[in-house]
């Protein structure tokens, strides 16, 4: 089923990463060289590429991007992103790594927390996401932008029950790590004294209102917080979540130098 996506580096990126799409849309008289650069890349996918006067690009964007911002003069009608199930992911992760990370989401509704996440997770060596069918964000245009193109890029697996396929990732071999902020383990000093930077893992992701769900946190090996010193209670997840991530790597970079 077809689907759209908007913004410059999200159409670039699906480009790019051998995506198929079935058309482009610019709004006539964008930047020239954000044009030249999609026309090229369009191109070289053999993808047809539309001017749209003004007036009917922004009908179509205001019908597809809703609040979630804007097009910058470029929406693209696309295949919807392809969904893999928990074992195709566990196993596809272990093509690419012989210690993978995935991340695990827990009520991240927001799909621009979903987005940037996927991003962070992309730039960061993640193999891919995990997601819950409901209480999801959905993997829609907005997520897509706000990932910069990442969700084109890494992995993606749904399952009825999270619960169930961490317990997956855990007979698979995977530390299941939890962001808690009521944890008594700060994470940078845990990963390093359990030496779980160098263990598969899959990283579970909570919103920050709510945090991951009791039944979700008993399924952890573990359960990490990141001190804060302000007064505001929480990290946005997207925040906390690249955090860790990025600690993940250079724990593991500094080990390879050793």
């Amino acid at each position: 089923m077809p689907s759209y996506i908007f913004g410059r580096n999200a159409i670039t990126e699906a480009l790019l990463s051998g995506k198929k799409i079935e058309k482009i849309f610019c709004q006539y008289g964008i930047d020239a060289s954000a044009l030249a650069s999609l026309k090229k890349h369009a191109k070289q996918a053999h993808v047809p590429l539309a001017l749209m006067e003004k007036r009917k690009f922004q009908a179509l964007e205001r019908s597809i991007c809703r609040r979630y911002g804007y097009a910058q003069g470029v929406i693209a009608l696309v295949q919807e992103l392809p969904i893999l199930t928990v074992h195709e992911l566990i196993e596809y992760s272990f093509t690419i790594a012989d210690n993978p990370l995935l991340v695990a989401l827990d009520n991240i509704t927001d799909p621009q927390n979903l987005g940037a996440i996927a991003r962070s997770a992309e730039c960061a060596g993640f193999a891919g996401i995990l997601l819950p069918e409901t209480k999801s964000a959905p993997l829609s245009g907005a997520a897509i932008k706000a990932s910069a193109g990442a969700l084109h890029h890494i992995r993606v697996a749904r399952t009825s029950s999270l619960r169930t396929a961490l317990e997956d990732c855990k007979n698979a071999g995977f530390q299941v790590i939890g962001l808690d902020a009521h944890a008594t383990h700060e994470y940078s000093k845990q990963l390093q004294t359990d030496k779980l930077a160098y263990e598969p893992i899959v990283l579970v992701i909570g919103s920050e209102g709510v945090g991951i769900h009791p039944s979700i946190r008993r399924i952890c090996t573990h359960t990490l917080a990141i001190p804060l010193c302000g007064n505001v209670p929480s990290l946005n997840a997207s925040v906390a979540a690249g955090i860790v991530m990025f600690e993940i790597v250079r724990q593991r970079q500094s080990s390879s130098h050793l």
